[in-house]
């Protein structure tokens, strides 16, 4: 009788495999219209591997929104941690989670499918599971900017960090069609239109006097 021998391929490799086709065809198709079994031929892997690392669809596709988030942690980190004032911390963070956005398109695609599209009832889950963590680490980094007197203390932090994600979301989903808008120059130059955001939002939200562009307010 033959005997089976145990893969040689590692058990990271595979992981990787998976979550990379899992991510590509939830952001094309959505969670209904995937099965398992599309992912494991995606991924060239057999679907008893795929329930080796996910015990369900649903914990694969809760594991892949989660992977798809990991650069806007990166771009919290080089905002908590990088030199520059608060605002050029924040230009940072606008510019570096926008630019991942646009070259990381179906990690955005799946996110964003995610967020308009969900189910009734999964909302709660996916604030709890998946966007929480990065979601409140973005407002205590702009609440300790209050504390440190760059931003005016009488703004919600909340709504100073929703108002950060939807203007790079808005980008993202408008931009084909912003390059056919008269007068929209900034189209194709993300940094631009994060600069001029950023600089709207300073006029708004700082404490005290603003100086000219490339000064410190």
């Amino acid at each position: 009788m033959p005997v089976s021998l145990p893969s040689t391929e590692p058990s990271g490799d595979s992981v990787s495999r998976i979550l990379a086709a899992a991510k590509d065809l939830f952001a094309r198709h959505g969670y209904d219209h995937v099965s398992m079994n599309a992912v494991a031929g995606a991924a060239g892997v057999s679907k008893a591997n795929v329930f080796h690392h996910f015990k369900s669809k649903d914990e694969l596709y809760i594991r892949s929104l989660s992977q798809a988030c990991e650069a806007s942690r990166s771009s919290l980190d080089a905002m908590e941690e990088g030199d520059g004032d608060a605002w050029q911390r924040i230009r940072r963070f606008v510019d570096e989670h926008l630019d991942h956005m646009l070259s990381h398109s179906r990690d955005s695609r799946l996110i964003l499918r995610e967020v308009v599209e969900n189910c009734p009832g999964t909302g709660q889950r996916l604030a709890q599971e998946v966007f929480r963590d990065n979601f409140n680490r973005l407002v205590a980094i702009i609440a300790e900017c209050q504390r440190e007197g760059a931003l005016r203390p009488d703004l919600d932090p909340v709504f100073i960090s929703t108002l950060l994600l939807g203007a790079n979301v808005f980008f993202f989903q408008s931009q084909e069609v912003m390059r056919h808008l008269d007068g929209v120059d900034f189209a194709d130059e993300p940094s631009r239109y994060g600069a001029m955001f950023v600089d709207i939002l300073m006029r708004g939200a700082a404490s005290g006097p603003v100086a000219n562009e490339g000064e410190k307010p």
